[in-house]
């Protein structure tokens, strides 16, 4: 199990609440014909909301809505996680299972912390490997989305937010840049995140992290490329 990082408590750590063991994430209690596995960090376990308000449960039930038949999402997240640290918990897991569906969303944490984007693009890379490989080797089977933008949270008050947006935008470049080499589908939610500025229904108790209302505009916007990777 991998330790988590206490010392950066004041970004994505910033919540004490109980959060699940990386192998104990829920996923669907009956057989689907469809799998899905979501990796990440906060954004995607969901800090601050309950598990059915989380983007990648909510999309799953978008897609049953349209009448394909894939399960809640398997987890491997958790709040604080970089790149580095997701790796180092999905080789902890010893989980070899693949999936219908691969989902992954990480890297705020490396920005917060002030890692390099070099740093970044290689440790990136090999979760996109990872993520390939949980999808049978099929790359057509995972897609990514963007980072959200902290730095318009209430939470991000007083800060160099025009700075924090910046960086933001470097990573998501590399992460696109890097999907689009080995033919991975990239959602860009930035812009989404941007939007929610000033309204306080799009984001949890905390001010940082983001409500069951904002994540649906996630599932929202990946929901046409899942729908059509589960068709290939």
């Amino acid at each position: 199990m991998i330790k988590l990082m206490l010392s950066f408590a004041p970004l994505l750590l910033a919540s004490l609440l109980p959060i699940p063991e990386p192998t104990q994430m829920n996923s669907s209690t009956t057989l689907a014909a469809y799998s899905f596995l979501s990796l990440g960090d906060s954004y995607t376990i969901g800090e601050r909301v309950g598990e059915a308000d989380r983007w990648s449960v909510q999309l799953a039930g978008l897609l049953r809505k349209e009448g394909i038949d894939v399960g809640n999402p398997t987890i491997i997240a958790r709040t604080g996680w970089t790149t580095a640290e997701l790796q180092e918990a999905i080789n902890a897991t010893g989980n070899r299972k693949t999936y219908s569906l691969v989902s992954l969303l990480i890297g705020v944490n490396n920005q917060y912390r002030g890692q390099s984007a070099d740093r970044y693009r290689t440790e990136f890379r090999e979760l996109l490997q990872t993520a390939i490989q949980f999808a049978g080797g099929k790359a057509a089977h995972v897609f990514v989305l963007s980072i959200p933008d902290w730095g318009s949270s209430p939470f991000a008050a007083g800060r160099d937010k025009a700075k924090i947006a910046q960086e933001i935008d470097q990573f998501n470049s590399i992460a696109k840049e890097e999907c689009q080499k080995v033919h991975i589908s990239f959602v860009d939610i930035t812009p989404l995140t941007r939007s929610s500025t000033g309204d306080a229904t799009q984001f949890a108790s905390d001010g940082l992290h983001y409500s069951g209302k904002q994540m649906k505009q996630w599932a929202e916007k990946a929901l046409p490329v899942a729908r059509g990777l589960l068709k290939k």
